[in-house]
């Protein structure tokens, strides 16, 4: 929205070759000083008002001689503050001050105060032109945030694929023609009230479908290097799984008989958000089976390294009851050694051994304590 217009240039404090009293001349300068601030924002919101309505060349040459003429009053104010000096004048110092504002200005070749007249002027016909019709500025002010809010949607469809970019082009394109269009109509009066909501609503839409699609794919990325992971630690698992497996196979009979699963069948990992959160569902599957797969087989071999050691155990009770060399529990001892030995080993009966070889020395221990069975 342009502000109001600032109040106008102060009357001159003298004639030229006056000295008028220190008084008046602070009055002056202070009055002056703030026609310079206030001209300057009224200009920069004017210059931003054509810019946001597409009109910066139609008030162009208006524009650049409202600032030329701003310029060469804030500069002779600034001679003349100067040459006040914070008040220390004498007269010879307050007839220069009128002498500067009496002066023709650099550049335009009037007095300050014909350079401020014609600058009140040039910005009234400004504000006239540039709001032609009720709300016009409130219309150029939207035109101008939706010029910003395309600037931010470009930059998001540089970010966008280049599969499917091109789409995304030709939305922005159509989206800017639009509003060009509307800027257009509005230089021209007319009243773009009901186009301008369309078009916000349809580059938000569009600047919140391209947000949600880039924060996807950054997911997607930061999944895919999640699940190419754990892959690889599949894929190193599966190795040793099937060494596990092969293993157990190769020592007892019966071994499982759990499949261990082909991570290479789950084929190669896709690159979509969708499809890596089905992917690595799928891994979560297999790696289910894989804790399956390891609990059975290496419950099997734990088993087999069980029976050697509880045998072990038993012997050593036999020396110490000094029955290991009974030929029954010696015989034992070797058969069930023997069958523990085979590749592979026949679980069944080695558990059936080791049992009777536990009975045997038992029943030795027991024959030969004192006030055992004769």
């Amino acid at each position: 929205m342009m502000v109001d217009a600032p109040s106008t240039a102060p009357a001159p404090p003298g004639p030229l070759g006056s000295a008028p009293d220190p008084a008046a001349l602070q009055a002056y300068l202070g009055g002056l000083e703030a026609w310079v601030r206030g001209r300057r924002t009224e200009l920069d919101d004017l210059d931003a008002s054509a810019l946001a309505a597409g009109r910066g060349a139609e008030v162009g040459s208006d524009m650049a001689l409202a600032l030329s003429l701003w310029k060469a009053v804030s500069d002779r104010y600034a001679e003349m503050w100067a040459t006040w000096d914070g008040g220390r004048v004498l007269e010879a110092e307050r007839q220069q001050v009128t002498a500067l504002v009496w002066a023709r200005l650099d550049g335009v070749g009037v007095s300050v105060p014909e350079a401020c007249r014609l600058s009140d002027a040039l910005a009234s016909q400004l504000r006239t032109r540039l709001s032609l019709t009720p709300g016009a500025d409130a219309a150029a002010g939207r035109i101008k945030d939706l010029r910003a809010q395309l600037e931010r949607i470009r930059d998001q469809v540089g970010l966008e694929p280049a599969v499917g970019r091109d789409t995304a082009v030709d939305r922005l394109a159509a989206l800017m023609a639009r509003v060009d269009e509307a800027a257009e109509r509005a230089g021209r009066g007319a009243d773009v009230g009901g186009v301008l909501p369309v078009i916000e609503q349809d580059a938000a839409i569009f600047e919140r479908d391209l947000i949600v699609g880039n924060q996807k794919r950054r997911d997607a990325r930061g999944l895919l290097e999640a699940v190419r992971r754990e892959r690889a630690a599949l894929e190193a698992r599966e190795a040793e799984l099937t060494t596990l497996v092969a293993d157990c196979v190769a020592t007892v009979q019966p071994a499982p008989r759990y499949a261990v699963p082909d991570v290479d069948a789950l084929g190669p990992v896709p690159n979509t958000l969708e499809a890596l959160i089905a992917y690595r569902d799928r891994l979560g599957r297999v790696t289910q089976a894989f804790d399956v797969v390891r609990t059975a087989y290496a419950a099997a071999l734990t088993e087999h390294t069980d029976l050697r050691a509880l045998l072990d155990g038993y012997v050593a009770k036999a020396r110490a009851t000094g029955v290991a060399d009974q030929p029954d529990v010696a015989a034992a001892e070797r058969q069930a050694r023997d069958v523990l030995d085979r590749r592979p080993a026949p679980m069944a009966l080695a558990r059936q051994l080791v049992t009777t070889y536990q009975t045997w020395v038992d029943t030795q221990a027991a024959t030969d304590r004192p006030g055992g069975p004769a």
